[in-house]
């Protein structure tokens, strides 16, 4: 392991804080996604519905 002196603190940090917004993001784009997919998913059935 490398050693980060009076520095750890700060880089232990920051990868912390890095990881947490990685995280947040892709779960983000996961509920995002969803939530267009369930829109989309009414769209076609009001064509549908309209079109049958």
């Amino acid at each position: 392991m490398m050693e980060l002196g009076k520095y750890a603190g700060a880089v232990i940090g920051s990868y912390a804080a890095s990881v947490v917004l990685i995280v947040a993001l892709v779960a983000l784009s996961i509920w995002q996604s969803a939530r267009v997919k369930r829109a989309l998913n009414e769209v076609e059935a009001r064509q549908e519905k309209k079109n049958g």
